[in-house]
């Protein structure tokens, strides 16, 4: 972690576009969607034109009374405002709080009470259809960026305010509160500092350096209230890559972007990447040109690994993989080439960054962890949040002496030092093995899968639900070949993609999925 503590200043948030302005006056972002913030300014702007949207959005803030140090809520339809408001705030040296818009209207106003009357950016949308009305009354004032309503104020009304200058805020002080992915329940909300995001940026910023020497455009889609998106864009901010910012994952819309704009560099979650492989038989060649794939904290299938990387004419590409988690960032690493073969095992997560987070595997009853008696893993880094806001007793459950973080996932360290992620500790089924490695050597087998989940039933026994391409039928007897050495498991449960209950990055809440199983354990199809 030494180099992560040298002569860190704290990432400065509020000033993120601005120092990239004066860095790569001639730099620009592209965007997929226009933004409720500013509509005018279309799909394509230079970055000094994004550094005034946030020095004026400042401004406004400044001008509704949002002052150093006081919290603000923002929730509101999905867009790349989303992360500029969070800029804006920071700027003024309010700590932005970001709530997904995928949250439902329940549990983001119960966050916005956790957090303790905030200021609440929002639109009219979420108040009509989403947000409970009682919401307005745990907020200290309510801001639109869009429509009007009775109890708020609409940004656009404080256009003009007089410019004020940015305010820097010490390093330990929170600059951004996220919140955790809410598979196992309500979402805690997670405290960033300057000083942790900036650790989280140097051991990324370390790894791309070799990769990428030259510029590259970037693509990302990445939610926009994730943590890792902001270390992405202040590693591209800084290199000066043209960045794209999508907010549409679908195949075919990125595909025809992809196609035109030829991106170097991917950025993307495990999920959208799996969405993508149909990508690869595109004659467009939307992938010809990518150098890098990155994927965000979770392990990534094999056979999507496989099939991106073969789609590219670059030569000696990578395919990086990250494994870490919201509360401590990146904390392993792994990069595959075109040497990757589907009989790979996915299930190995990579290392530690050398000199900037330590990770280690514990027992979890005495015997050694290994590939049959997986131990607790637990990660060491500067990057870790400071406390969940108001649930500080959950945080320190988490904590082992000796600042290591338990991630709540369980696997082995093989004889050369590679950490083997297994499964989540909750989601571990008695007597089955990894579920994990049983979903890549399925998915590996039936290219028709673009999602199989196993989770137990109301008995505790491994039912695998599955989604295919297109909604096609599943081959029953190409699932009994696959699924011939594999631990025995209850027949498939055929579900639309869209049907499974996802996080905010694209997580299967595999808790919430094995809920609604239970309550429908029919096998049909569900929405036909």
């Amino acid at each position: 972690m030494l180099l992560q503590r040298l002569g860190n200043r704290g990432i400065q948030l509020g000033r993120l576009f601005e120092r990239a302005a004066s860095r790569h006056p001639s730099n620009v972002l592209l965007l997929d969607h226009n933004l409720d913030i500013a509509p005018d300014l279309g799909r394509r702007a230079t970055i000094p034109e994004i550094a005034d949207l946030v020095d004026d959005h400042a401004s406004r803030l400044w001008a509704a009374g949002v002052r150093p140090g006081e919290r603000v809520v923002v929730h509101k339809s999905d867009g790349f405002d989303i992360t500029l408001l969070a800029c804006a705030i920071a700027r003024v040296g309010g700590v932005p709080v970001l709530l997904s818009p995928m949250l439902d209207g329940a549990t983001a106003a119960e966050l916005v009470r956790r957090t303790g009357r905030p200021h609440l950016i929002t639109d009219q949308a979420k108040l009509d259809r989403a947000l409970p009305g009682d919401v307005t009354d745990a907020a200290e004032q309510v801001l639109l960026t869009s429509g009007s309503h009775p109890a708020g104020i609409a940004l656009g009304s404080l256009a003009g305010a007089a410019r004020v200058d940015p305010v820097t805020m010490p390093a330990d002080h929170p600059t951004l509160i996220t919140h955790t992915s809410g598979t196992t329940g309500i979402p805690k909300l997670a405290v960033h500092t300057g000083f942790s995001l900036q650790s989280r940026y140097r051991p990324q910023a370390s790894v791309i350096a070799p990769l990428i020497r030259g510029r590259e455009t970037i693509a990302m889609h990445v939610s926009f209230v994730h943590s890792r998106l902001i270390t992405a864009l202040a590693i591209s901010l800084r290199r000066g890559f043209p960045i794209m910012m999508l907010r549409d994952a679908d195949a075919a819309h990125v595909a025809e972007i992809f196609a035109r704009l030829k991106p170097g560099i991917l950025e993307a979650h495990p999920n959208s990447f799996v969405e993508w492989e149909e990508l690869a038989d595109d004659p467009r060649g939307p992938l010809s040109n990518v150098k890098l794939f990155s994927s965000t904290f979770d392990a990534i299938h094999p056979r999507t690994v496989h099939r991106l990387l073969r789609a590219t004419g670059r030569r000696s590409p990578v395919f990086g993989q990250l494994y870490g988690q919201s509360e401590v960032g990146p904390a392993v690493v792994r990069g595959f080439t075109q040497r990757r073969t589907l009989d790979d095992d996915g299930r190995c997560v990579g290392f530690a960054f050398p000199g900037f987070t330590d990770v280690r595997v514990v027992s979890r009853d005495g015997r050694p962890p290994s590939a049959d008696n997986p131990g607790l893993i637990e990660v060491r880094s500067d990057g870790r949040v400071v406390t969940y806001l108001g649930e500080e007793e959950r945080y320190d459950l988490q904590l082992s002496p000796g600042g290591w973080w338990r991630m709540g996932d369980v696997g082995y360290r093989s004889r050369w030092g590679c950490i083997h992620l297994l499964d989540r500790e909750v989601d571990l089924i008695d007597g089955f093995g990894s579920t994990l490695a049983a979903e890549d050597a399925l998915l590996g087998q039936l290219p028709e899968l673009v999602e199989v989940v196993i989770v137990p039933d109301r008995d505790g026994r491994p039912v695998p639900v599955v989604c295919t391409r297109d909604d096609a039928p599943l081959d029953a007897a190409a699932w009994r070949a696959a699924t011939a050495e594999l631990p025995p498991m209850r027949d498939p449960v055929q579900w639309r993609h869209d049907e499974l209950p996802q996080t905010a990055t694209t997580k299967i809440k595999r808790l919430e999925l094995a809920r609604l199983l239970s309550a429908d354990p029919t096998g049909r199809m569900r929405g036909r």
